[in-house]
């Protein structure tokens, strides 16, 4: 089974994870925006029980654009986001995959919230555009 590994800029806060994810995808919502500081986020997504953590982790809970609350982890010394849990559903961990400093991890297959896309951003021609998050 592959074990990959997320960590935060300065290394204090690190991920190990088993296996593969359910789910990767790319999000346009204002929020991630803000969230990431990029035009756009790119997250993988885990089930909890796949996922040993390490180091200490600051939790800042938010309500997302589609209403939701989720929870932001990032590393109190150098800020990095490296996952969020979403309320709903329960026990699904989503890593940021720029955390995984990997330029061979999967590409993602579905791009949501397209509304507040940047017009100037491409995606592949086989990744499914969703309006909002599904």
């Amino acid at each position: 089974m592959m074990t990959r590994h997320a960590a935060c800029s300065c290394g204090q806060l690190h991920l190990a994870i088993e296996g593969e994810p359910s789910r990767i995808w790319i999000c346009h919502c204002l929020e991630c925006q803000r969230r990431t500081g990029a035009a756009i986020s790119n997250q993988a997504r885990f089930r909890r029980e796949q996922i040993t953590f390490n180091g200490i982790a600051t939790a800042w809970k938010r309500t997302g654009d589609s209403g939701n609350s989720l929870t932001c982890y990032f590393c109190p010394t150098c800020g990095s986001t490296v996952y969020f849990e979403p309320d709903a559903p329960p026990g699904i961990v989503a890593v940021s995959v720029g955390s995984f400093a990997d330029p061979n991890f999967p590409a993602p297959t579905i791009s949501v919230w397209e509304e507040t896309r940047h017009p100037w951003i491409s995606l592949p021609p086989d990744v499914k555009q969703m309006a909002k998050q599904g």
